[in-house]
């Protein structure tokens, strides 16, 4: 089986480098591709309390028979209910819906930031990983900013910023700051679902190598050491977004993919979304 890179996190825990993300995978799909993605090779799963298939991801893991040491899974904890105070709890429920004692990256989903109600959160995050109902604790979508404030007040630096990067959002500053802190920057919508595969370096690579677009984007990210998970529901793209450790990019390459970026942001702006708690 292909041997993934791992990334070593602050607190000594590794990390497999690529992983499978589930976001906007129907409930009553999540089983059925987390089984393919686990059958082709992944051991990395992502996903969230408030994406509604935890339950689905729990049942693949659970009929795999894949050791649990073999397996690393990340889920999020949605703002409702850190503004509520209900952190625990709602780690519970997730815990009991995969299935799993713990889990191994546990983030705090947005910062939400107009009420900094994430910074209670986050010391809650920190009970919970003494506890060890999580091994890892990190965040999702925090700018410097939030950072800067999670340092002020926390005894523990996160592990990972999950944030929005791809070609054409590369959020440098936020790529800048976690690497001040020591936490490991993990891309989400790493193919900026596909709008990226018809720019001209991306075809190129992909031509270059006799790979498709989707493979190119993939080896750029790992290439510059993030983290990433892309997410498909496709078998066969489930098999080629594992398929990129035969081949590499030139520096020429990457630099061709680094320079298309704009302000290409397909999610929400984290200074600005402030869901309802």
């Amino acid at each position: 089986m292909t041997a993934v890179p791992t990334v070593k996190l602050n607190d000594g825990y590794e990390i497999p480098q690529l992983g499978f993300g589930v976001w906007q995978v129907p409930a009553e799909q999540a089983e059925e591709v987390v089984a393919k993605a686990l059958e082709v090779g992944y051991r990395h799963i992502d996903t969230a309390a408030i994406y509604g298939n935890e339950e689905g991801v729990g049942t693949a893991i659970a009929k795999s028979g894949i050791p649990r040491e073999e397996l690393y899974i990340t889920t999020k904890l949605w703002v409702s209910d850190f503004k509520a105070g209900t952190t625990r709890e709602a780690l519970r429920t997730s815990l009991e819906k995969l299935g799993l004692e713990y889990v191994d990256l546990y983030l705090i989903h947005w910062p939400s930031p107009n009420d900094e109600k994430y910074l209670e959160a986050w010391k809650a995050l920190e009970e919970l990983k003494e506890e060890g109902l999580t091994r890892s604790i990190g965040v999702s979508n925090f700018l410097p900013e939030h950072l800067d404030k999670v340092a002020e007040v926390g005894s523990v630096t996160p592990a990972v910023n999950q944030i929005e990067i791809h070609p054409l959002l590369q959020q440098r500053d936020v790529q800048a700051s976690n690497e001040k802190y020591g936490i490991a920057t993990q891309a989400w919508s790493p193919l900026a679902q596909g709008q990226v595969f018809d720019e001209e370096p991306v075809k190129a690579a992909a031509q270059a190598h006799g790979v498709n677009p989707a493979q190119v984007v993939i080896r750029w990210h790992l290439q510059q050491g993030r983290i990433l998970f892309p997410k498909s529901v496709t078998p066969e793209r489930i098999a080629s977004n594992f398929d990129v450790f035969g081949f590499a990019l030139t520096d020429e390459e990457l630099s061709a993919i680094d320079a298309l970026e704009r302000d290409g942001r397909i999610g929400a702006n984290p200074a600005e979304f402030n869901p309802a708690g």
